[in-house]
């Protein structure tokens, strides 16, 4: 039932923040431009022609990373990517702007989070689980 309950939050909170981006929580969403913006103060090591491309891949791989895991498939494949994509965010977010906002936003928590979920043996209700069986 862990990893069941792991696999939801990560990905709501994937989904969640892709949701924001694209204005579908209505007036509390941060909305496309705003995001990034966000991702050129973020990725301040990346040239600005870069930004726009790595906004789109951020949001593209948390909405895929977020749909794999919310449904149990790939999974252990989809939580290492989480865990990775998380620690990239955690990183360049710690360069850019320095250690607190990461701590502030629990990235590394969403990251370890990830990494401890590639490590279950067995996905039960997952299409893993289902494919398997």
């Amino acid at each position: 039932m862990g990893q069941l309950l792991l696999r939801l939050a990560l990905s709501a909170g994937f989904l969640s923040a892709a949701a924001s981006r694209l204005g579908l929580w209505g007036s509390h969403s941060s909305g496309w431009d705003k995001f990034v913006s966000y991702t050129a103060q973020v990725c301040t090591w990346a040239p600005a022609s870069a930004v726009s491309f790595l906004a789109i891949t951020a949001t593209t791989l948390e909405v895929l990373l977020a749909l794999l895991l919310l449904a149990g498939f790939m999974t252990k494949l989809a939580a290492i990517g989480t865990a990775i994509l998380t620690l990239l965010f955690a990183l360049s977010m710690t360069y850019s702007q320095g250690i607190k906002e990461p701590l502030d936003y629990s990235v590394f928590v969403f990251s370890a989070a990830g990494l401890l979920l590639s490590t279950v043996k067995e996905y039960s209700w997952s299409l893993d689980h289902l494919l398997k069986n």
